[in-house]
Formats: structure tokens, C-alpha cells, sequence
């Protein structure tokens, strides 16, 4: 294991993942060598004594809002979404779970046979145990994004800040992979964020987070070590913060 002594700036921190993250080059579900890939970036931060949980979307598997858009009834095709982040989480815990690093999925719908219900001191005893929480099935209530899960879930278990792992290396005033002209920013703020529509994450999770002055860094989950990095003071991204952007 690796050197509990390193200096970080954070000490507990959640990750925040989309459910494509986890597909690879595939078009749909779960790309097991991607997951295992990802599972060890999460290693290599647990490694570092930094308390670890997670949040992961479902879009891999079935979105929401894309059923709702189809036709399907939105608290329904929402609830269905929330089970597709609930076979994410199993997903992820498995592979975690294969390298050694103990892992609780825990619902916000209850589902015992499968995973712990949420409940808030429970978690941050399994965080203080050096245990990866990842937090499924959203809020476990429609009309909510997993982005805003995420942050609630952050501020509950009182994170020093959220990473938004992407597939680009930060916040671009457009699409970098659209636009060739696109620029990136180092820093920007809540309000510039949503003055902008710069796409980190929907409206309700960036304002929650300024209310609760939680910091959102933006990086490229594929590019190796980056995670680990950037708590080492290395590394591209992006800082979400209430300072004015630069």
C-alpha cells in the first residue's frame, strides 16, 4: 500500500462520474477493463489516506430524461434511471473490491438484498473506517439529477470538494471536441458557471454548491493518474469556486 503520509490538500473528497464514463469505446453498459482502469485511479487516491466516495451517473445504461422525451412518464423513466446508477455502483464496488479496497454501495432507495440504505452517520463511519462509499439512486427522488446528488451528497458528508472526472481536462467556454477554438478556463466561478451555461453540471447542483462553498474540480478522467495528481498539487483542470474566474 502506499504511503499514508502524503500531503494533500484534500482529505475527503467524492467523486462524481457520468455512467458513460464506464462503457469504454462500447455504446452501451459496462466496459469491464474501463471500470477496472477507473477502480484504480480510485486505489491510488485511497492509497494516499484521502476518504473516498462516489457518485455515478446512469446514462450507460438508461437516462431519464431521454425516456421521459420518448414518451415514458418522467417519475417512471426517472426511477428507471436510478436503477441503472444502482448497477453502476455494483459495478464499480466489484472491481474496487478486486484490488483490495472495501466498498458500501448505499441506496437512496431502499433495496437491502443488494446494498445499505442511506443513512448519513453510517457513511461517514464507513469514510472514517477507510471505506469507498458510492451513493446510488440519486436523491431517491425524481426531477433530481445525479449531479445534484452529488453535491448534496458532498455537503452531507462534509467533502472538502467534489471531482467531476470528464473525458476533456476542464471547463471550455464551448465544446472542445466541436470546436477547435474553444478556450479553457483554470478557474471559474458559480455564478459565471450559470451566467454562462458552461456545461460542469445542471443549475440546482452548481447553486447548491455555492451555497454550501463547496469546491468543483473539473478533469479528464482518462488521462492516467490525473486524479492522484491534482491532490498532489499536479495536473490539468478546472477550479469551481465563489472566487471571481480568471
Amino acid at each position: 500500500m502506499a504511503d499514508k503520509a502524503v500531503t494533500t490538500k484534500y482529505k475527503r473528497v467524492l467523486l462524481k462520474i457520468s455512467g458513460e464514463a464506464l462503457m469504454g469505446d462500447q455504446g452501451f453498459g459496462l466496459h469491464p477493463p474501463t471500470v477496472q482502469r477507473i477502480a484504480k485511479e480510485v486505489k491510488a487516491v485511497h492509497d494516499m489516506g484521502v476518504e473516498v466516495c462516489m457518485v455515478i451517473g446512469g446514462g450507460n445504461i438508461f437516462r431519464g430524461l431521454q425516456g421521459s422525451a420518448q414518451g415514458m412518464e418522467r417519475t417512471t423513466a426517472d426511477y428507471m434511471g436510478m436503477l441503472a446508477t444502482v448497477m453502476n455502483a455494483l459495478g464499480m464496488q466489484s472491481a474496487l473490491e478486486d484490488i483490495g479496497i472495501f466498498t458500501r454501495v448505499i441506496s437512496a432507495i431502499p433495496m437491502d438484498q443488494v446494498c445499505e440504505p442511506y443513512i448519513r452517520r453510517r457513511a461517514v463511519r464507513h469514510l472514517e473506517k477507510s471505506r469507498v462509499c458510492i451513493f446510488a439512486a440519486g436523491t431517491g427522488n425524481p426531477y433530481f439529477t445525479t449531479d445534484t446528488a452529488a453535491t448534496l451528497r458532498a455537503s452531507e458528508m462534509s467533502c472538502e470538494a467534489i471531482f467531476k472526472g470528464t473525458k476533456v481536462d476542464g471547463v471550455y467556454d464551448k465544446d472542445p471536441v466541436k470546436h477547435e477554438d474553444a478556450t479553457r478556463y483554470d478557474h471559474v466561478s458559480y455564478d459565471d458557471v450559470l451566467q454562462k451555461r458552461l456545461n460542469v453540471m445542471d443549475a440546482s447542483a452548481i447553486a447548491l454548491a455555492r451555497d454550501n462553498d463547496l469546491p468543483i474540480i473539473v478533469f479528464s478522467l482518462d488521462e492516467p493518474g490525473g486524479f492522484c495528481g491534482i491532490l498532489e498539487g499536479k495536473g490539468t483542470f478546472t477550479l469551481v469556486n465563489g472566487s471571481e474566474s480568471k
